[in-house]
Order: C-alpha cells, then structure tokens, then sequence
C-alpha cells in the first residue's frame, strides 16, 4: 500500500501545480512546448507542459461535442480546440506546435481519424496517439493493478503487469448516465443535472441517487479484471470526482481502490506527457 500512496502523492502534486498554472501560466521560455489534448464527453483539456515535461498553463471547457468517445458536432470541436490553443498561446507568448491525443480504448477504428482532424485542424502537429487509461498511467505510474479512466460516456481500463499494459478495454456507462439518473430523480434537464452534478455539495446526496450506475461501473471493473492478478484499482477522469466513489467501487469489486485528488487532469497531463517533436504519419 506504501508504494500506491507514493505514486498518489507524485500525481497530486503535479495535478496541483497543473491547477495553479491553469490560472497563473508560467511564462519562462521554453525551447519546445508539449500539449495535451483530452476530447472527452463533458468537457475539453488542453494541457501545456515545457522542455522538462512540467506544467505551464492549462484550459479547459464544458462541451457537448463528443459522445461515447465519437465526435457529434466537429465543426464545434475545432473551434473549441482552437479557441483553447489560441487563448494559452497568448498567455504563453508563443505558438503551440506539437500535441498528442487520446481516445477510449477500443474506438481507434470508429473515430480516432475524426479526433486527430480536429486536432490537426486547430493547427497541432500531432505526434503521439494512445488510449486515455494507459495516458493516465504515464502519471500514476502503475506497476501492477487496473487504471480505469471513468469518463462521461465509457468506463475505459488499463490493467498493467511490472509496468506493461496487457489488457485495455472500454465498455459504455459513465458521467452522461449519472447525468441521466440524476435528471429522473431531481426533476431537471439533463443540463441542470451536469451542473447539480458538478456540485460537491450534491455529492452525498448523489451517492444514493446514482447507487445503480455506480453499481454497474463496479460490475464492469470487475468483468474486465476477472482472470489477472490486480492489486488496486486506481480511479480517473471526470466523472471519477464523486465524492467517495472509490470506497463505493472498493465495497462491491472487493480490491483496494483508489482516486487522485482530483481525477480530472491526470489524463491530459499523461497525455501531453506523451508528446514529442516526432510528427505522426
């Protein structure tokens, strides 16, 4: 358990720093800057890292432009990737050349051609693709247990033997169910619903109200997991933020699991951690 805190303690770190250069970005020059771009359900990341792979500024942003880790609305995603790419490129006083992009894992033949056009398309030089649960290790740092990236339509996992992935998977169920569930039970729009999700203070409350999802999320993990030896669990993206969603997992799969401070951010800093200066074909 001493080696799972360690790398929980080095990944809240960096999300930190992450979190403070998204609002104060450092603007020391750098030779090359690597970014990240994580095109999830709820929300769009851009993340910036310098020479040394550590973070100097970040933007995100709420969107319905991807569904189930395909893109619905593109004209939407290239103008919201610009949009981003343009805004940190002022903040930093410099171009942003080189990004890397991830998708669920299993969607590389439905979708990922529409992902690395929308990247292309706000002006990236796209050098690295990968699976969203095996970017998140590139900051977990993972040995031996599952990464599972909860996002808003899929649940994706990573399980990881001395260090090597030897399974990926992605199975739909995710944030968009919470929202739906919510939805039914507050009597809300779906938009209301992401919003009253969004809410920490919500978030007892929601323990109960989405018991069901979170029970099929477990069911899941387990599924994927049945057959390898996985010493922990570890919890990311967006929709793993709910308060105490971990010791729920934990209860059902029967296996140590755990969550960064805040799951949000570890994909795209794996991601953009994966960046180079090596341009794709």
């Amino acid at each position: 358990m001493v080696a799972s805190t360690l790398n929980l303690t080095q990944c809240d770190q960096l999300v930190e720093r992450f979190e403070k250069v998204i609002e104060h970005p450092i603007k020391k020059k750098s030779s090359v800057y690597y970014t990240g771009v994580d095109l999830g359900t709820a929300c769009i990341v851009l993340c910036v890292l310098d020479e040394d792979y550590q973070p100097v500024a970040g933007a995100y942003r709420y969107a319905d432009v991807v569904r189930d880790g395909m893109i619905v609305d593109y004209i939407g995603a290239v103008t919201i990737v610009r949009e981003l790419k343009e805004q940190l490129e002022d903040s930093l006083n410099t171009e942003l050349l080189y990004a890397a992009y991830a998708i669920p894992p299993g969607t590389d033949v439905l979708d990922s051609g529409a992902i690395k056009n929308v990247v292309q398309s706000a002006g990236f030089e796209l050098t690295a693709l990968l699976d969203e649960p095996t970017a998140a290790n590139k900051i977990l740092d993972i040995k031996n247990g599952a990464v599972v990236d909860i996002g808003g339509g899929t649940t994706g996992i990573s399980i990881l033997k001395n260090g090597k992935v030897i399974k990926v998977d992605d199975e739909a169920t995710g944030g968009t169910h919470f929202s739906l569930v919510i939805a039914g039970n507050q009597k809300l729009s779906f938009q209301e619903a992401e919003l009253f999700k969004r809410n920490p203070e919500n978030h007892a409350l929601l323990q109960v109200t989405l018991k069901p999802v979170l029970e099929k999320i477990s069911s899941i993990i387990s599924r994927q997991i049945d057959g390898y030896h996985v010493e922990g669990v570890y919890l990311v993206g967006g929709s793993a933020c709910l308060a105490g969603i971990e010791k729920v997992i934990e209860k059902t799969i029967g296996i140590p699991t755990f969550k960064p401070l805040n799951p949000m951010f570890v994909t795209p800093l794996g991601i953009a951690r994966s960046c180079t200066q090596t341009v794709m074909d």
